[in-house]
């Protein structure tokens, strides 16, 4: 889908392909062979389910950058490709060109799947007037009140929010996170695969549309 100045792709469960001058992956995991290769791999924390080895070795070719949480460092330094690290932490802000990758916390409020000490993270991409977040594993939690002002006239807010529930948002908290950070989009990821079907994609489109709220499901590439 070309959004902006970005072509996004869902890949399935939590996994996402960002295009514009730079090829950016996001927690792929059980992805097809033959992608192209990545600039960009972001990951949100170190479940097998989006710090995938074996998908990571997939997309990368030398030079790859990596960004990626603490707790997932052990299992980055097995490539033999040469590639770049850089370890990020909620609050942090990294720089490439014109491009700029925030961490913002991910975690659950009431289970222990994702403690907040952990540090998880989702990701806010910024580029030519496009602006992406990735919610990673979390629940509706106090600091996406933070996101509200990033929803302006001539820009794109795209908002990649997680439904499965069990693990993170239900369908109704994700639409309650929704109505809260006004995106231009919805889109409703981490269903699919391991929790969450696509009956609860369909559902969480109905209700943010209900609320004046543009979503749409991306099928699966």
């Amino acid at each position: 889908m070309q959004i902006g100045n970005a072509n996004i792709n869902w890949l399935g469960h939590s996994g996402f392909s960002i295009k514009n001058s730079s090829v950016i992956y996001i927690d792929p995991y059980n992805i097809k062979d033959g992608l192209e290769k990545a600039d960009f791999i972001l990951i949100t924390h170190n479940h097998y389910d989006h710090c995938s080895v074996a998908d990571i070795q997939k997309i990368i070719k030398e030079g790859t950058r990596i960004i990626l949480t603490p707790d997932c460092q052990s299992k980055i330094t097995k490539f033999e490709t040469p590639i770049k690290m850089e370890i990020i932490e909620p609050g942090h802000e990294l720089s490439f060109g014109e491009m700029k990758i925030s961490a913002i916390p991910a975690y659950n409020i009431d289970k222990s799947f994702h403690p907040k000490d952990e540090q998880g993270v989702g990701y806010i991409i910024k580029f030519n007037g496009t602006i992406i977040y990735h919610a990673g594993d979390t629940d509706f939690i106090p600091e996406m009140q933070k996101l509200t002002g990033y929803q302006q006239p001539g820009k794109e807010f795209v908002a990649l929010l997680p439904i499965g529930g069990r693990f993170t948002m239900t369908v109704e908290e994700a639409v309650e996170a929704a109505k809260m950070i006004k995106p231009s989009l919805a889109i409703p990821m981490h269903y699919g695969s391991i929790i969450g079907t696509e009956e609860d994609a369909k559902e969480f489109v109905k209700l943010c549309r209900e609320e004046k709220i543009n979503a749409e499901i991306l099928e699966k590439s």
